[in-house]
């Protein structure tokens, strides 16, 4: 996929900054990654067209591949997809407290500014955010704390319940029955899907018997 001259742009302006971190661009997949020993880091840029103005949405989360592994079995999700698939993932806008915010921008210029604006984030949270987020104990946290609230570090619900689960087994929750119960009541508010509730019946069968080697 060609990238856009806005996107060539816009990679000029960051991809020495997210190198500096460890991040390698991968523009066909328009992201920022960085490999590390239980998954991936990411960095993912979302610009949109309207005229003379262009939007951008910067996401940013974490896979973990022992978590992914499991999820992958029950979720329907296109094969082509899943290596690529993310446990955690926010924007900055939802990160802060801002649910719609996107960046705006009609102008080199503001762009360039703009750039600064997301080098400093990761620079004084996101990176820090990452770094600690792909691990079982806090992934067990940030997606099981509040098992009733939707989670604001996925956007799929749904999923949310099935990684939520995964997490807390792979990590020994000692509320991981509580957690069943949870998310089976969350499920049916989420999804009606016949399918999907049998897939994640599946699901709670095989933690119940999973042994870690």
């Amino acid at each position: 996929m060609t990238a856009t001259p806005f996107e060539t742009n816009l990679y000029q302006h960051l991809t020495p900054f997210f190198a500096e971190h460890g991040y390698t661009l991968l523009p066909e997949k328009k992201q920022y990654r960085r490999n590390v020993a239980i998954g991936f880091l990411n960095v993912i840029l979302s610009p949109s067209f309207y005229g003379e103005e262009t939007v951008l949405d910067v996401n940013f989360g974490c896979r973990n591949d022992q978590i992914e592994q499991i999820a992958q079995q029950f979720l329907n999700t296109s094969p082509d997809g899943r290596p690529d698939a993310n446990t955690l993932i926010s924007s900055i806008g939802k990160f802060n407290g801002f649910q719609y915010f996107r960046y705006k921008i009609n102008s080199d210029e503001e762009l360039a500014h703009i750039c600064e604006q997301i080098e400093q984030f990761f620079d004084t949270q996101g990176f820090s955010f990452l770094e600690s987020a792909c691990t079982l104990p806090s992934l067990d946290r940030l997606l099981n704390e509040h098992p009733n609230q939707p989670c604001q570090y996925v956007y799929n619900q749904v999923h949310r319940c099935y990684k939520g689960l995964i997490a807390a087994r792979l990590n020994h929750n000692p509320y991981f029955d509580g957690l069943i119960d949870s998310y089976r009541h969350l499920f049916t508010r989420q999804t009606q899907n016949p399918y999907e509730q049998l897939n994640f019946e599946r699901l709670i069968a095989y933690l119940q018997h999973y042994s870690a080697n």
